[in-house]
C-alpha cells in the first residue's frame, strides 16, 4: 500500500513493507521519488531520512532531466544495438528454421534470424535470449577470478531484466542477480557490478566500510562506475538513483 507525501519540497511515494531499513529510489525518466519503509517506522524518521538525502535526490533528478529519451526500437535491419560496449548494426533475415543471432564481430554486425512474420516483440525476445546466454557464459570465469579477491563466494547467481538497478544481493542467501543490460556494457563495467555485489556479502550497507572494501578489492572502481552510468544516445539506461 502506498501514498504520496511532501517532504523537504519533494513529492515522495511512500510504500510500507516488511523490511528492516529505509530505501529511497529515484526513477527515470522524470525523477519520480519512492521510499520504501518498515511497516512500523514513525513517519518523522522517514522525513528525516529524505531531508538528509535531498541533495542526492535532486542530483539524480537533474541527471535524468538532461538525458536523451531512449529511441523506440523496432528490431529491424539498420538499427544499432550494443554488445560488450561496442555498437553493432542489426541485420534481420527471414528464416523458416530456428530463430537465432549470429555475431559478425569483424563486420560489426549482429545477424538476427527470425520468421518473416515475426513482430518487433518476438525479435526482441530472440536478441534478449542471445544476450542472456552470452552473459551467463561469461559469469563463471569472472566469479572464479573475483571471488578469491573479494574473499566471498556467491552461493547462487542469476541474470534478469531490471528496470532500476545493475545488480542486487541477497546477503542472507548469498545470492546475487545481475542486470541483463550489463552485456551491452564494456566488460570492466560488468566486473565492477560483480565486485560490488560480492562486497555486499561482507557489508550489507553502502557505508564507509563498504566503500573502503571496494577500494581494497578494486582500486579503480570509480572509473568503472562512471563509465557504467554513461548514457548511450538512443539506448535504454536501466539504472535509477538508488540509495540504501
Amino acid at each position: 500500500m502506498s501514498k504520496t507525501i511532501q517532504i523537504a519540497g519533494l513529492e515522495v511515494e511512500l510504500v510500507r513493507k516488511a523490511i528492516r531499513t529505509l530505501r529511497v529510489t529515484v526513477y527515470p525518466p522524470h525523477g519520480r521519488v519512492r521510499v520504501a519503509a518498515p511497516l512500523r517506522l514513525p513517519e518523522a524518521n522517514i522525513h528525516e531520512f529524505i531531508e538528509a538525502r535531498r541533495a542526492w535526490i535532486q542530483k539524480h533528478q537533474a541527471r535524468f532531466a538532461t538525458q536523451t529519451p531512449a529511441a523506440e526500437l523496432s528490431y529491424s535491419t539498420g538499427e544499432t544495438h550494443y554488445y560488450q560496449g561496442r555498437p553493432y548494426q542489426l541485420r534481420v533475415h527471414a528464416t523458416e528454421g530456428r530463430a537465432r543471432v549470429v555475431l559478425q564481430e569483424d563486420e560489426g554486425v549482429l545477424d538476427l534470424y527470425a520468421p518473416a512474420a515475426s513482430t518487433p516483440a518476438e525479435r526482441q525476445q530472440v536478441l534478449a535470449a542471445w544476450y542472456r546466454a552470452r552473459l551467463k557464459e561469461q559469469l563463471p570465469a569472472l566469479l572464479a577470478r573475483w571471488e578469491p579477491v573479494v574473499g566471498a563466494r556467491a552461493a547462487a547467481w542469476g541474470v534478469k531484466q531490471m528496470r532500476t538497478r545493475w545488480g542486487t544481493c541477497n546477503t542472507r542467501a548469498h545470492r546475487i542477480w545481475l542486470s541483463l543490460e550489463l552485456i551491452k556494457k564494456p566488460q570492466d563495467c560488468l566486473e565492477y557490478v560483480l565486485v560490488h555485489e560480492l562486497t555486499h556479502l561482507h557489508e550489507r550497507l553502502h557505508n564507509a566500510r563498504f566503500w573502503g572494501l571496494m577500494d581494497q578489492f578494486m582500486p579503480d572502481w570509480r572509473q568503472h562506475k562512471a563509465r557504467l552510468n554513461q548514457a548511450v544516445p538512443g539506448q535504454p539506461q536501466p539504472t535509477a538513483g538508488d540509495a540504501d
